[in-house]
């Protein structure tokens, strides 16, 4: 009995106080996908770093007077390194095929640049893709090189962009979840002043503080798990529309996102919303509501 009548106060409340409950909803909803959102891109950006960092390859441009002994020495030091897992050396005619491969729709550029004017070099991969900047200061000055490249020195740019990317998403997160629990926070004072009369009865003829707090509590709750549901069909629609229509040309550079992952979500986001709201009311009544 006391159950139903906890239910149907909770109905009757989030109606009383229909506009700002919607309001709620959309702040709360808006905030826990900017969450969800920023939880994705974190775990995608982490993933990209583990796909890229595991086929990275540094390579050393020979300069075009090194010696047959400078290129011998500059070898086995690279052989003997414990660092480096895979070394393969690239001569002029191979720099050359490679270089038609990769530019063969400028065929203006191709015919500018013949097979001698490109560099001889080493392509290494390392045991640890992250000791880039330990090969680079070790071979940059040896006798013949003339550069050391690392690929990961423009990943690092790309996802230097990416991680201001999550810290905008998480910031914006962050100050729509202050915005709803203000909200929250108004909605209950709004709800309990309406209901002051009622709660002073009920405190007369000896009921619990529980008793009393419950319907308020249990309005934020579910306005938090609707918000929830309304932030998991707006990662539903950004799956479907960006990541596999919009972005679809892109999925080769960037790591995909799978269903299961945007429905993972979904109870961080209910949890989030849930205990956030029930935590906002509950502090909410302590300071208001006198039980």
């Amino acid at each position: 009995m006391r159950m139903k009548y906890v239910l149907s106060e909770v109905l009757v409340g989030l109606w009383r106080n229909v506009t700002m409950t919607i309001a709620m909803i959309i702040t709360m909803a808006v905030s826990l996908t900017m969450l969800g959102a920023s939880g994705l891109i974190y775990t995608k950006v982490a993933d990209m770093k583990e796909l890229y960092f595991e086929n990275i390859q540094v390579s050393i441009f020979l300069n075009g007077e090194v010696s047959d002994e400078q290129r011998a020495d500059l070898a086995a030091r690279l052989d003997a390194d414990p660092l480096i897992s895979e070394v393969t050396y690239v001569n002029k005619d191979e720099a050359f095929k490679r270089f038609q491969e990769m530019f063969r729709d400028s065929p203006d550029l191709l015919s500018a640049v013949k097979a001698d004017q490109l560099p001889e070099s080493y392509r290494i991969k390392l045991v640890d893709p992250q000791q880039y900047k330990t090969i680079s200061d070790q071979y940059a000055s040896a006798e013949g090189v003339d550069q050391v490249v690392d690929q990961s020195q423009v990943l690092d740019k790309i996802f230097n962009l990416f991680t201001a990317g999550q810290n905008i998403a998480l910031a914006a997160a962050v100050a729509m979840a202050i915005a709803a629990l203000l909200l929250v926070a108004n909605t209950i004072q709004v709800a309990a002043y309406s209901k002051r009369r009622e709660v002073a009865v009920m405190k007369l003829v000896g009921a619990s503080n529980w008793f009393i707090q419950a319907p308020f509590v249990l309005e934020a709750v579910v306005a938090g798990l609707f918000g929830s549901l309304l932030g998991l069909g707006a990662l539903v629609a950004l799956k479907k529309f960006l990541f596999d229509d919009a972005l679809s040309a892109l999925q080769g550079l960037f790591a995909p996102v799978s269903w299961g992952e945007v429905f993972l979500t979904f109870p961080l986001m209910a949890g989030v919303g849930g205990v956030i709201s029930a935590v906002t009311a509950w502090v909410t009544l302590r300071f208001y509501l006198r039980v």
